[in-house]
């Protein structure tokens, strides 16, 4: 039947020219080509004119999609089951799309149109399969390249977080959005633009990796650049505009002023000291600077909170004069001493040597630390400078006031040793009153380098009184003073002349020392080592000594060996030599008759009897 059908119409198609028929009505190529019989054709039953083929090519041509060629179509859904969508693309047949494809869009319907592409142009069951995903994908990279050589601004929705930023959905691809092309202020909370959609533009594309990259900065830094050369040339010095707290730090505070960023530096914050800016500010909190400095290119914009407030000092009451007591609170140490808030924003320096009546140096940490309330004195107090210095030793007496009574010249004490240095030690016999041990005063018999060789610092020692300077506040104290000196024994115990048994203690450069006592070594010069056999005493050798040199001030002491057995030989000579004399004058006259024989002789000169 279809095959007459078929016949029919190409005889009608063949009929005389003579023959003028009204215009055929325009056939449905689909229609056609179901009751075309091509077996008959291509076996050249029946002929078809070339002009009928020409005018069916065209009809295929414009109406029907060429399904070998790998482009993306638009198709109208027309039909939906629970898995699989039926999309018409005008092709000899639909074709199939799994609904997976179809996720992102819930709300397909019948007659929707969708892009896709041609997947398997015929599968085992001759089903045309067709791919919307690779269509959109395809579509996608086309508009991003497009929108990125256009400058395009394009719509993406923020799907999650990421490290460094966030994951967009631009057409259908996953672009990256870096925190730093968020906005243009930082960012602290990514999560507040999760499953939002924003619009962005495309800054960098990668082909080789299929990598894009968006930014949403790049859409307001145009605008916020204009607002920013507005505001950089109304800027002036002195000029008060409102800001918002863009970014804390250690050092100081960024204000945004409408694109223009300035920095208020943490002493410019508040009259009072601060430890941090966040005492003072709070992100994001709008409040209103001055403009205190800026350079040429005002791209460096200094900005102050607390000139916008009046000096404290200038809010001081004038009730305050130097002698009062004021109370405060420690906000600063240094070492050399500690600063101290008396009222908000004025301060006063109450110097090392003003926490204490004692003369030794020590540091301000020893006396007060941060935030302590403490009471002190005025000192000094200069209004225009905003300077004042404070005393805390003022609040007691100065110890120095009856010192004649307390410490005359001579008394013995107690002191504790604070300090020392090469040339003595420094001994505090109470709060405030510091006194000097001289290295020389402090053993009798000891040779003493260092004073380190003798104390330690927190040691008890007895002192005595040696001299006092009461105007100059300075006292001389002596440790050895207060006991007997041993030397004025030894002076007579190892007098000169005196002989003592000792042995060689050691052999030193020129010669030998030993030791008497715990007090006294006497030095034994190398001539006076020689024993009586000519040989030498070594170390260890036991023998008697004789003084040859005892100096008590210096605490010198010599002796010799060598001078016990020599003083014998010379006894011995001189005893020789006094006998030799008896003899000989025993056989001449003696010097006796010969006075008498010359008196004599005077008197008989001078006519005497």
């Amino acid at each position: 039947m279809a095959e007459e059908k078929a016949t029919a119409q190409v005889e009608e198609t063949t009929a005389a020219p003579e023959e003028k028929a009204a215009p055929a009505p325009v056939q449905d190529p689909q229609e056609f080509l179901e009751n075309f019989n091509w077996e008959k054709y291509e076996q050249g039953i029946e002929r078809v004119e070339d002009s009928k083929l020409e005018e069916f090519e065209k009809l295929v041509a414009e109406n029907f999609v060429d399904t070998a060629d790998e482009e993306v179509v638009t198709g109208t859904v027309v039909y939906l089951t629970d898995r699989e969508a039926i999309i018409d693309i005008n092709a000899k047949s639909e074709g199939v799309i799994s609904l997976n494809e179809f996720r992102y869009n819930p709300g397909l319907k019948v007659g929707d149109n969708v892009e896709v592409l041609i997947d398997i142009r015929e599968d085992k069951s001759g089903q045309l399969v067709l791919s919307h995903r690779k269509a959109r994908t395809i579509m996608a990279w086309e508009r991003v390249n497009k929108a990125h050589d256009k400058e395009e601004v394009v719509s993406g929705f923020v799907k999650c977080r990421t490290k460094g930023g966030m994951i967009v959905d631009v057409f259908g691809i996953e672009a990256f959005l870096p925190g730093s092309q968020i906005d243009v202020k930082p960012i602290r909370d990514y999560d507040q633009y999760v499953n939002k959609t924003m619009e962005f533009k495309v800054v960098k594309i990668n082909h080789e990796f299929k990598n894009v990259v968006v930014s949403h900065k790049a859409l307001i830094e145009a605008d916020i650049e204009e607002q920013k050369k507005e505001i950089i040339s109304q800027l002036e010095k002195g000029q008060v505009l409102e800001g918002v707290v863009k970014n804390v730090t250690s050092y100081g505070v960024f204000i945004d002023l409408g694109g223009v960023d300035g920095l208020i530096h943490i002493t410019d914050l508040s009259w009072s000291r601060i430890n941090h800016p966040n005492e003072v500010v709070d992100l994001d909190q709008k409040l209103n600077v001055v403009i205190l400095d800026f350079d040429e290119n005002k791209s460096r914009i200094q900005l102050g909170l607390k000139q916008l407030e009046k000096h404290p000092w200038d809010a001081l009451s004038d009730e305050i004069k130097i002698g009062d007591k004021v109370k405060g609170k420690v906000v600063v140490i240094a070492d050399y001493g500690a600063f101290i808030e008396v009222v908000e924003g004025v301060e006063g320096l109450v110097h090392v040597s003003e926490m204490s009546w004692s003369t030794h140096l020590r540091s301000a940490q020893d006396f007060v630390k941060v935030g302590d309330e403490i009471e002190a004195v005025v000192l000094t107090l200069d209004r225009e400078d905003r300077k004042m210095s404070l005393g805390v030793k003022q609040l007691s007496p100065d110890p120095w006031t009856d010192i004649t009574t307390k410490y005359p010249v001579g008394s013995k004490h107690t002191g504790i040793v604070r300090n020392f240095t090469n040339f003595g030690v420094f001994v505090e016999l109470e709060e405030g009153i510091d006194g000097l041990i001289y290295i020389s005063d402090l053993s009798w018999t000891k040779k003493i380098k260092h004073p380190s060789e003798f104390v330690t610092v927190g040691d008890k020692l007895e002192v005595e009184v040696l001299e006092l300077d009461v105007d100059g506040r300075k006292l001389s104290l002596g440790h050895k003073q207060t006991t007997e000196n041993p030397w004025d024994k030894y002076e007579s115990e190892f007098g000169l002349g005196s002989v003592h048994k000792a042995s060689i203690t050691e052999i030193v450069d020129k010669g030998a020392t030993i030791d008497f006592n715990e007090d006294i070594t006497a030095f034994v010069p190398q001539r006076h080592l020689e024993k009586e056999d000519g040989k030498k005493l070594g170390k260890g050798e036991e023998a008697e000594f004789k003084i040859i040199e005892f100096n008590k001030d210096f605490k010198r002491v010599v002796a010799s060996h060598t001078a016990i057995f020599r003083e014998e030989e010379e006894r011995n000579v001189k005893a020789a030599v006094k006998r030799a004399k008896t003899s000989s004058d025993e056989a001449k006259p003696t010097l006796g008759d010969a006075n008498e024989a010359l008196q004599a002789l005077k008197d008989k000169m001078e006519g005497k009897k």
